[in-house]
């Protein structure tokens, strides 16, 4: 008994003795990156009363920093241009009695990593919100520890969708002509209910266990790529989740913006670029809270933006990411914005960032864009924004009873001139924050098919959002759970299978077709990919507009009219030249006489020209 009790005694002294680490982030980094340095963020209690040491070839401790709180220390290493890959452990010690050490691992950059070749023109890419589209292991739909249960019976519920899921219906979208994925955000989202949407961070380095773990995060990754095509990863540089676990204990008093007593954004984007904007609307718009559930980061902390850019290069790299789409991208401190896109451009010089900037204000988006010249001097380096404009004239000019309301599409793109580079602008019918686009256009399938046909040949790269190519609606309204509504087939027992098209009305069918016949065409189109525009003046309910390069010329002619038209094409000779005869690319059928065009009534000819 007295050997157990001294037994007892020793193991009590040596667990007291441990300091306790209990998160380290980045945990792990990779050797030849150009960045030479990684700031690693370590949290244990009372930790930052602490020495840190580590003894590896070729790396070194640049400085060791402590906050306000003593449960964390930030570690900034320098890792040489000669250092190997490996693993070594890094020291933390209180005193003689009391130490620790945890492992890091500097891994090998996959080959080409920093050439690799973002989202173009020649992309079109598939948004998909993963809770939704497909349940490929049901067996993660509950999982112990996350606060909001499975409830597909419930519009704002988690229904179950995965990662595999989407990974096993990769062949369907190949097939239907997309060449990239877009999947809203899968980071862990351990909130108490209306996690589904991913929008709510509560752990920056972990995938949702309801939607698998990292490995197989990587694995879909590979698999995306093996199917040649390419992945964009949503992030959120803006805020985080209430559920987070730094708000249990934050690292520092200013890491979030008007804490404890939240205020709400003002949601006031022009303050950034308003000549005139009070310092008080500037500060509500950029710290204020864009929910009471999504605390605001604030990126005038150093170390906190450091640590989420090296976040976006972790994930860069750990996944072979091709591009990143940015949320509430004019939300966060601007300036860091423009450090954040600087450096994830340094290491990736070819890679693809889109910036979400709501907004109707050609004016304003364009601010953001590299390579604009802003009165204010801000210097942005991000390449590319979603075109709201342009989403918003397509829609409106296709609602619109006036045959002349297609003059709403030409003066749109007449706004390009304040873009330095329109075409890195990512076009799209409707995402998961608006109402479906078959719906916007009051379920008129002829409007729907000329709407896909010009998004599919204008300027720019086109975003589809899962299920408009089977005319996915939603009625009444609009409510982002139901336009977020799961895609039929995705569940076992599901009565509609749109992956095999069984049990879609024929419209639907003429829809999916549609699409797949105008998207593979594109992948071949080099004058849609790269080729210049020119468009003429709508007239008489008529919109023309071609692409081309040296080689290849493409006409396209929308006709709003209920009626056939006949439409003389001497008007277009600057751009037809001695163009005779074309192709038409939905019906196949051969056009042996441009002069005189028989163009449909509310349709569009996407036409290859030919002399």
């Amino acid at each position: 008994m007295r050997i157990l009790s001294i037994l007892f005694f020793i193991l009590i002294s040596i667990a007291g003795f441990a300091v306790n680490v209990d998160r380290v982030e980045p945990m792990n980094w990779w050797v030849g990156m150009k960045n030479p340095s990684v700031q690693l963020m370590v949290h244990g209690e009372g930790i930052a009363t602490s020495e840190i040491s580590l003894n590896y070839p070729g790396v070194t401790i640049k400085s060791v920093c402590r906050q306000d709180n003593p449960n964390y220390v930030f570690i900034n290493l320098t890792i040489a241009p000669e250092t190997q890959a490996g693993t070594f452990p890094i020291q933390v010690r209180k005193s003689k009695k009391e130490f620790t050490s945890f492992n890091f691992e500097l891994q090998q950059r996959s080959a080409g990593s920093a050439s690799r070749k973002g989202f173009d023109a020649s992309d079109v890419i598939y948004l998909i919100t993963p809770d939704r589209y497909a349940n490929g292991n049901p067996g993660n739909d509950a999982v112990p520890g996350m606060k909001d249960l499975p409830n597909r019976t419930d519009k704002s519920g988690r229904h179950g969708g995965d990662l595999q899921g989407i990974g096993n219906h990769l062949d369907y979208l190949s097939k239907m002509g997309f060449t990239a994925v877009w999947l809203n955000p899968v980071l862990e989202n351990n909130m108490t209910r209306t996690s589904y949407h991913g929008y709510s961070t509560t752990d920056f380095y972990k995938v949702d266990p309801r939607y698998g773990s990292n490995q197989e995060y990587q694995d879909l990754a590979k698999m995306i790529h093996q199917k040649g095509m390419k992945l964009m990863m949503d992030m959120i540089f803006n805020h985080i989740g209430s559920e987070h676990w730094w708000m249990n204990d934050m690292p520092s008093s200013d890491w979030i913006n008007f804490y404890p007593d939240m205020k709400r954004s003002n949601h006031r984007h022009s303050v950034n670029q308003d000549p005139y904007a009070s310092e008080v609307d500037k500060r509500l718009m950029t710290d204020g809270w864009f929910d009471k559930t999504m605390p605001d980061l604030n990126q005038r902390n150093p170390f906190l933006t450091n640590y989420l850019i090296q976040n976006s290069i972790w994930w860069a790299e750990y996944l072979g990411l091709d591009g990143i789409r940015m949320d509430t991208y004019p939300y966060p401190d601007k300036y860091a914005m423009a450090e954040w896109t600087k450096r994830m451009l340094e290491e990736y010089p070819d890679f693809y960032i889109v910036g979400e900037e709501w907004t109707m204000n050609h004016a304003m988006m364009a601010y953001w864009q590299k390579g604009k010249i802003n009165q204010d001097g801000y210097v942005s380096s991000l390449p590319g924004l979603m075109d709201f404009p342009l989403n918003n004239a397509v829609i409106s000019a296709l609602k619109d009873p006036d045959t002349g309301g297609l003059l709403q599409m030409y003066e749109d793109l007449a706004n390009d001139f304040q873009f330095p580079h329109p075409e890195k602008l990512v076009v799209f019918p409707d995402n998961h924050d608006m109402s479906r686009f078959y719906t916007q256009l009051g379920e008129n399938f002829d409007w729907f098919k000329m709407g896909i046909a010009y998004y599919a040949t204008t300027r720019g790269i086109p975003q589809f959002f899962y299920g408009t190519e089977i005319l996915m609606t939603n009625a009444g309204p609009k409510d982002d759970g139901i336009i977020r509504s799961d895609f039929p087939g995705g569940w076992a027992g599901d009565a509609v299978n749109a992956f095999t098209s069984q049990g879609l009305t024929a419209q639907q069918k003429q829809a999916q077709e549609y699409f797949s016949k105008v998207l593979n065409w594109r992948k071949t189109s080099e004058a849609v990919h790269t080729g210049k525009l020119k468009h003429f003046a709508p007239n008489d309910g008529i919109y023309v507009y071609f692409r081309t390069t040296e080689t290849e010329k493409v006409m396209v002619v929308l006709n709003k009219n209920n009626e056939e038209k006949t439409l003389a094409t001497d008007r277009f000779s600057e751009v037809i030249g001695n163009c005779t005869s074309g192709r038409e690319v939905i019906s196949g059928r051969t056009i042996s006489d441009l002069k005189n065009l028989v163009v449909p009534g509310k349709s569009a000819l996407i036409l290859e020209l030919t002399k």
